[in-house]
């Protein structure tokens, strides 16, 4: 078995661990960073590229104690006082040390905090987003960054996570303005499709990604893509490296200073699932859209060794609503319904044909209402509805907006249609007589903007993607004539909450509470400061490149006062 050495070995190439490893090599470490797929990116690159980072110089006024003020009021009984203490300490000097020292560029937002109205939140100013980039940037290494979500691109072409590049395209067949924008994006990314099959003018996630690993290796860093940890290695109590590879061709790697855990949490492990899920324990269906490597192999490794994995958050992973589109030969890929849900004339009805919560609050808690409304049985699932003058305009999920047809998904039943709300409810499985009242009694309200049973648009961020030429209320408009149309959605996730413990600096804690030696976690296989909430766009992006900063400069020999204290002590 070949053997190299360094000091820090970084499992995984996610922006936890690409944050680590940047982070420590500045500080005059040798790392190296390996990756189980052939990709790198992780679920990054999927992701909307947003960072929650109170107080950075792209923000507005805002302050560390409202900052702390609203953690404190969104976690409860869960707040980590050491861990959000050091989250709004070094996230301002994480961004300015990445912005200063690397490729990685970020770019103000205009998004709310996802409950504004709780004391300590605002309405704009707290999450930034990666800046767009060329990832020919990459040279030939363009071909390992993982791609997009196919379901939140248009024949691979990505949107940038802010509302006003989205607007243009919805506004295609309205605004000449907005037609010339399209046009001109299409054919930009076509003649990118032709020369590198594919798109290479990248935004959200996949530029934060391609930013990472532009940074990484300006460093020297290697990246082992296709390299899969398959052992910790120990000498003593301490940890001190991997065995890694492919059977039949693995390598041990020697790391003098600490193994760092970047494995991306555990959407995948079907095992753990069924433990932290509510709705998979009941028998019900999850269908992440994060990367199928996310089995939770660096919470596996880490049990190992006796750590845990506590499932003791509100809730153990950030929910996301997700359709199932068809692609052929049985197989679904998943798209995160992340616009539709705000725009008026779409609600969401469960089985019983009722409505269950506010169909325009962030996705999380929609999820978590979803799983609280189906707790009695073992199905969780909701229909989106609206009626054809909706969909022509807003699009359905993964049915797109007018002139695009809609045979195709119509035919492979992933898009419902009725010319009655009763037909359309019979072709869903939802109880007819349920649906009609529902749409006549939201209906009655509608016509005068207003959702009287949930209070549709009564917040910044209710409105934020919502239409705001849809007036008086931009989230509420009646659902009008027929034919209509539904697109069922069941539960998933952007990643897990629950995680190994750790100390602040990201020291694997022992169920002892003890410290395992040379072990460390970031990313999703590190326990969320946020106590299984999500206050705001970017409260995983971060606080795991805010921590995964600490974690390089503990390794570093910086900041070692920090290790006092332990993540998810309660206060």
């Amino acid at each position: 078995m070949n053997t190299r050495s360094c000091d820090v070995l970084v499992i995984g190439a996610g922006a936890g661990g690409l944050a680590t490893a940047i982070t420590a090599k500045k500080l005059g470490l040798d790392v190296i960073v390996i990756e189980k797929e052939a990709c790198f990116g992780g679920t990054t690159a999927f992701s909307g590229g947003v960072l929650w980072v109170p107080g950075t110089r792209h923000g507005g006024n805002d302050s560390q104690a409202a900052a702390m003020t609203y953690l404190r009021n969104e976690t409860g009984a869960c707040f980590d006082a050491a861990g959000v203490e050091a989250f709004l300490r070094y996230a301002p000097q994480m961004v300015e040390f990445f912005e200063r020292e690397t490729a990685v560029k970020f770019v103000p937002t205009l998004y709310p905090d996802y409950h504004p109205q709780v004391e300590g939140g605002v309405d704009v100013g707290r999450s930034i987003l990666a800046a767009p980039y060329d990832i020919r940037g990459l040279g030939p290494d363009m071909a390992r960054l993982r791609p997009p979500l196919k379901t939140i691109t248009f024949i691979g072409m990505m949107f940038n996570s802010s509302n006003a590049d989205l607007k243009h395209f919805f506004n295609v067949t309205r605004s000449l303005t907005s037609f010339a924008y399209v046009a001109k994006r299409l054919l930009t990314h076509l003649k990118e499709l032709a020369l590198y099959r594919r798109g290479t003018q990248v935004t959200s996630g996949n530029a934060l990604a391609a930013r990472l690993v532009r940074s990484a290796l300006d460093l020297g860093i290697p990246i082992l893509t296709g390299t899969p940890a398959r052992q910790l290695l120990r000498e003593g109590a301490r940890v001190v490296g991997a065995v890694t590879g492919q059977a039949g061709s693995e390598q041990r790697i020697e790391a003098r200073r600490g193994v760092v855990l970047a494995c991306g949490g555990f959407s995948h492990d079907l095992q753990r699932l069924r433990q932290a899920y509510p709705h998979v324990r009941r028998g019900g269906e999850h269908f992440s859209p994060v990367p199928a490597g996310n089995t939770g192999d660096g919470a596996r490794m880490a049990e190992a060794l006796g750590a845990k994995v506590d499932i003791c958050l509100q809730a153990p992973a950030a929910w996301m609503p997700v359709s199932k589109v068809p692609v052929g030969g049985g197989r679904h890929i998943a798209f995160p319904h992340l616009l539709d849900r705000y725009k008026p004339g779409v609600i969401g009805v469960l089985r019983s044909g009722q409505r269950f919560t506010n169909e325009s609050n962030a996705y999380h808690d929609v999820g978590a209402a979803l799983i609280e409304a189906c707790s009695d049985q073992a199905e969780t699932a909701m229909w989106l509805v609206c009626d054809r003058r909706t969909l022509a305009k807003y699009g359905l999920g993964f049915a797109k907006p007018a002139p695009m047809p809609l045979g195709p998904l119509l035919r492979n039943g992933y898009l419902l249609k009725g010319q009655t709300l009763a037909e359309l409810a019979g072709k869903a499985g939802i109880d007819a007589q349920g649906l009609e009242q529902t749409v006549r009694e939201y209906n009655l309200g509608a016509v005068h903007g207003e959702d009287r049973q949930f209070g549709r648009g009564s917040t910044s961020f209710n409105r934020y993607l919502a239409d705001p030429q849809q007036q008086p209320n931009p989230c509420v408009a009646p659902v009008g004539e027929g034919p209509y149309f539904a697109v069922k959605v069941i539960m998933g996730d952007l990643g897990t909450f629950d995680g190994l413990r750790t100390r602040v600096t990201g020291e694997v804690l022992a169920a002892d509470g003890q410290v395992i030696d040379g072990l460390y976690a970031v990313g999703n296989d590190r326990a969320s400061i946020m106590g299984g909430n999500y206050p705001g766009a970017g409260i995983t992006l971060g606080p795991i490149m805010t921590f995964a900063y600490i974690t390089g400069r503990h390794l570093a020999g910086v900041e070692q006062g920090l290790a006092a204290g332990n993540a998810r002590e309660v206060a």
